[in-house]
């Protein structure tokens, strides 16, 4: 990685003083200094400072990120210490987001870019490598789905619509991204898939059919560019209580109404902990699959679904 990127920042002088530098002496060290076996010792066992966020001094981006997961990831990975830049199409939602990571303390920029449209994706890739230096850890996250539909009455401009979110948006992201982080010595390349990959329900075949295709995108890139330091893998939500589940909301539900029906899609629908997952428990995988700690993994889909594969 990048200078000032992968090593330790910001030492401590843990021998500091006239006695310590004496005893250090007398151990043969030299005043302020620390042996490599001290300084592993201090390190983190995932991978960061003693002190610090995990991913400080690191640049992640982050798609479709104005809410849900992507939302959750880039508040999630701001408060770890990394700097955030994240996109999307809702100006007043990504600039909501971006403030909240400021008052905590954080470091994000939103950029509106829409993942359906190439020169929007290239220009907000190339902004955020230029304004923080280069690019570590991606997490492709947006994506769209349609209200349930069998799948021979599913309209061409829905079937486009969520190819080119879901699929191409995820192929369009990589291609400006592999060759920043392969400027920078490599990186992580994280991707939201669906345990609907798996086992689908009615009236999801585009959205199924999109999330196959991602797990392909995924094992071709990572054969492509492991060589290049750089990992790629899969995170599989299951059901997951974010507003993309808002278009299989009923016409006249009220919230009350809805938020009820939601909490039984959980019971029915996943049996071990026959609840949703939250946004957030999503953003702690995700934040997980990038870590240093799962530095030999890659080309593969990890699920997380609180079981609901399990059951079926």
């Amino acid at each position: 990685m990048r200078d000032g990127k992968s090593g330790p920042v910001g030492r401590r002088n843990v021998l500091g003083g006239a006695a310590a530098a004496m005893a250090a002496a007398g151990a043969g060290l030299g005043a302020g200094a620390r042996t490599a076996s001290a300084r592993e010792r201090d390190r983190r066992p995932d991978g960061g400072e003693p002190g610090r966020g995990r991913y400080a001094g690191k640049t992640v981006l982050v798609t479709g990120a104005t809410s849900g997961i992507g939302r959750a990831a880039a508040i999630a990975f701001a408060a770890e210490g990394a700097r955030v830049g994240f996109c999307g199409r809702r100006v007043h939602l990504g600039r909501e987001v971006e403030r909240l990571i400021r008052r905590a303390g954080g470091e994000a920029t939103y950029l509106r870019a829409d993942v359906r449209r190439p020169e929007e994706v290239e220009r907000f890739v190339d902004t955020v490598v230029r304004r923080y230096g280069g690019l570590d850890i991606a997490l492709n996250n947006a994506g769209v789905q349609k209200p349930f539909t069998d799948l021979h009455e599913v309209s061409v401009a829905d079937w486009d619509d969520v190819t080119l979110t879901n699929t191409r948006g995820v192929f369009v992201a990589m291609k400006y991204e592999i060759p920043h982080l392969r400027a920078g010595g490599g990186g992580v390349i994280l991707v939201t898939g669906s345990s609907n990959q798996y086992a689908t329900r009615p009236g999801l075949g585009s959205y199924t059919a999109s999330k196959n295709s991602v797990a392909g995108l995924v094992q071709a890139a990572a054969i492509e560019n492991g060589t290049h330091g750089i990992r790629v893998v899969a995170l599989a939500p299951g059901m997951t209580d974010t507003p993309m589940l808002d278009v299989h909301r009923p016409p006249g539900d009220t919230d009350e109404q809805w938020a009820a029906r939601k909490a039984e899609f959980g019971r029915q629908g996943i049996d071990a902990f026959k609840r949703m997952a939250t946004p957030e428990e999503m953003a702690s995988a995700a934040l997980a699959l990038a870590s240093d700690g799962m530095g030999f993994q890659t080309g593969t889909t990890v699920v997380v679904d609180g079981g609901q594969l399990a059951g079926l």
